[in-house]
């Protein structure tokens, strides 16, 4: 089927459903958008222009048709239906329940959650073996990769076929076999955070030297190569030697440190506030969201000369 009439539903037009819109409005699908809120469907199409344009992509967006309820959904074209509403597990269940009775039998379900499992959003419904997780990461139209997640009922075929649908629309899928809470990079960031945070915690360094710690020696080595080929590059003998010594001493705390919960609890939540770490106005927001946008440019400009996607 030609991609101009191939059609997605995305349920949500927040952040992260806007970038997954743009993803499929930039491979020549159609999308609608399920939303409660007049607010979002009427901002949504300019949201998505920009972000086509972000991508080198022109910014049309006749392809994209909002609704309000799901029932209105075209669901006699709909090819695959990816929720990304609040995290909130009782309404993704009630949302998933509702899209299971309106959408053909052989259609994927995703939920771009993430956190909850996808075995505990879809438990009791009669179709598991449709339902998995559709991960993205924000920016979502720019960053590549997208989590595909099993369950023990997902089907395994179905998975695959999806991960391949992802591909042709210009994304990097992973397979995660297993349905653990956080999946792959939400898990692997978790544990660089709770370190980054405890050693803020703990006065060994400031939060602007933990940004260029991480940016200028090994995140700077991660968009060439990640954790595990970048050591076999230097050898895992001396990464075993390190382990033994420094993992160790390695934060292990069950929980948010109270830098952290003392921001969140004073409002300081970056962005959104104006403040978290450092200080924001809008200006200094729009420059950094530029920034932070012009580099991932960059590094997709790598990917695609060594053909990662």
């Amino acid at each position: 089927m030609p991609q101009s009439e191939r059609h997605a539903l995305v349920l949500g037009g927040g952040t992260m459903g806007a970038g997954i819109v743009a993803g499929f409005l930039g491979a020549g699908w159609n999308v609608s958008v399920v939303s409660r809120s007049a607010a979002t469907r009427e901002a949504l199409p300019a949201i998505v222009a920009r972000q086509l344009a972000g991508m080198g992509k022109p910014g049309d967006t006749a392809g994209l048709a909002t609704v309000a309820t799901l029932p209105e959904a075209p669901w006699e074209k709909i090819e695959i239906a990816i929720e990304t509403v609040t995290e909130d597990l009782a309404l993704k269940r009630r949302l998933f329940a509702e899209m299971e009775r309106l959408a053909r039998p052989e259609i994927p379900l995703g939920s771009n959650s993430s956190s909850f499992p996808i075995s505990r959003i879809g438990e009791g419904l009669a179709t598991q073996h449709r339902m998995m997780g559709l991960h993205y990461f924000m920016p979502a139209h720019l960053v590549p990769l997208v989590e595909v997640v099993r369950s023990v009922h997902t089907d395994v075929a179905l998975a695959e076929r999806v991960g391949a649908l992802l591909r042709s629309i210009g994304k990097r899928p992973v397979q995660v076999t297993r349905d653990v809470i956080g999946f792959l990079g939400n898990r692997i960031q978790g544990a660089l955070m709770r370190e980054a945070l405890w050693l803020i915690e703990q006065g060994v360094a400031s939060a602007e030297d933990v940004d260029a710690t991480v940016r200028l020696s090994f995140g700077f080595r991660y968009a060439a190569a990640g954790p595990i080929t970048q050591k076999e590059h230097s050898g895992w003998d001396t990464t075993n030697a390190v382990a033994k010594i420094i993992w160790p001493d390695l934060c292990n705390a069950d929980g948010p440190p109270p830098v952290l919960q003392d921001n969140v609890a004073a409002g300081r939540t970056g962005f959104k506030s104006g403040e978290g770490f450092f200080k924001w106005d809008a200006a200094g927001i729009a420059a950094e969201r530029a920034r932070y946008e012009r580099a991932l440019g960059k590094c997709l400009e790598i990917f695609r000369e060594e053909g990662l996607i």
